[in-house]
């Protein structure tokens, strides 16, 4: 076996492997991987909001494909199909990342998850470094050979995307087979939000913004104050940027806000709540709120305090209390954070002074466990 050889069968090993992890990871949460795209989708990232309603369904096709290719390249199942594919997708994963580093645009590139955090740069590094070996895998294709016969390829490309199709269903329609988030079960909100003695602190530089020549412009504050300001700039604004980022804690966003105060304090020292969660009531499905209600009087005949926690605004709130027939009080909490505590919308969160001790989707609301 020459050297070629040798390392075309081991990046193949590597490549195939690498995809399989990422994908899967994603299939275990396509709703969360299409909450990233949905983040790139956006006006101040690539500015395709139309495909923003499509999110769900892109993250589906690109999970199931990103792990059928590694397996396809694994078994040696149409070589130039999954070669040209593998360096199409590196492609496109590369220019994500780039784009989210060079212009500082999204914080997370969602390669593998929750399971494991990058930095844009780092993501970005990681795809250069896997673009070299796609393109070994694309310049020695003759020596990736299939491992058996047609039929049996066939049948095992088939069983993966059937698998793959059959995991996406269930997590969308049930949670996550594996949480990786802060909120997960077994987890103590309070001390997710702890920071640490002597943990390092943020560092911020204030500028301030100008138009200059019609351009907006950031000026460091020390140029302001050594009157370093173009002559006819117009002032804009001024804001605190971060110039060092410090300890933050796992869980930093967390708030239960109504009427201008915040009651996170005293409900997570209660020793039996739960929490309905709807991020966005009017995306919510009929089916779980028909469900909510029922939930509640069980769970308030127990002596739990029940609470609806939303982003929507109150006379949103109020609506959809009156159409179902709710009784419960809806709280504010961001929606970023809602969306990441439960997949589900409605989803149903059991604390315990404060620990997650369930998480159900509303599909699965009859497994809420009162004590």
């Amino acid at each position: 076996m020459n050297f070629r050889n040798i390392t075309t069968q081991a990046a193949r090993i590597l490549v195939g492997f690498l995809f399989i992890i990422s994908g899967l990871i994603k299939l275990n949460d396509p709703l969360g991987f299409s909450y990233k795209l949905e983040e790139y989708f956006s006006a101040n990232v690539l500015n395709m909001e139309f495909l923003i309603p499509y999110a769900l369904i892109i993250a589906c096709f690109v999970v199931i494909f990103e792990v059928v290719l590694g397996v396809m390249l694994l078994i040696g199942f149409k070589t130039k199909f999954t070669v040209w594919s593998l360096l199409a997708m590196i492609v496109f994963f590369t220019f994500l990342t780039f784009y989210s580093w060079y212009f500082d645009k999204v914080k997370d590139c969602g390669c593998f998850g929750d399971a494991l955090k990058l930095t844009p740069f780092e993501s970005f590094i990681k795809d250069l470094v896997l673009t070299v070996f796609i393109l070994i895998l694309f310049f020695n294709q003759k020596f990736i050979k299939p491992l058996y016969g047609k039929t049996a390829l066939n049948l095992t490309v088939f069983a993966s995307y059937s698998l793959c199709l059959f995991m996406a269903f269930y997590v969308l329609q049930h949670l996550p087979l594996k949480d990786f988030r802060a909120y997960k079960v077994g987890n103590n909100i309070q001390k997710g939000m702890e920071i640490p003695e002597g943990a390092p602190k943020s560092e911020y530089e204030m500028v301030f913004i100008y138009k200059v020549n019609g351009v907006e412009t950031e000026i460091p504050y020390a140029d302001v104050m050594a009157n370093k300001v173009p002559e006819g700039a117009e002032f804009i604004d001024r804001k605190d940027k971060v110039i060092k980022e410090g300890y933050i804690p796992p869980i930093h966003d967390f708030s239960i806000e109504k009427d201008g105060s915040n009651y996170v304090e005293s409900i997570l020292e209660e020793p039996k709540v739960i929490l309905l969660i709807s991020y966005d009531l009017n995306k919510s499905k009929e089916k779980g709120m028909k469900k909510l209600e029922e939930l509640n009087k069980k769970a308030a005949a127990k002596n739990y305090l029940v609470i609806g926690l939303t982003a929507s605004d109150l006379s949103i709130s109020e609506a959809f209390k009156k159409e179902f027939g709710l009784t419960f009080d809806y709280y504010f909490c961001d929606p970023t954070t809602l969306k990441t505590i439960v997949r589900a919308n409605p989803g149903i969160v059991v604390l315990e002074k404060g620990t997650i001790v369930q998480k159900v989707h509303y599909n699965d609301i009859e497994k809420v466990v009162l004590k």
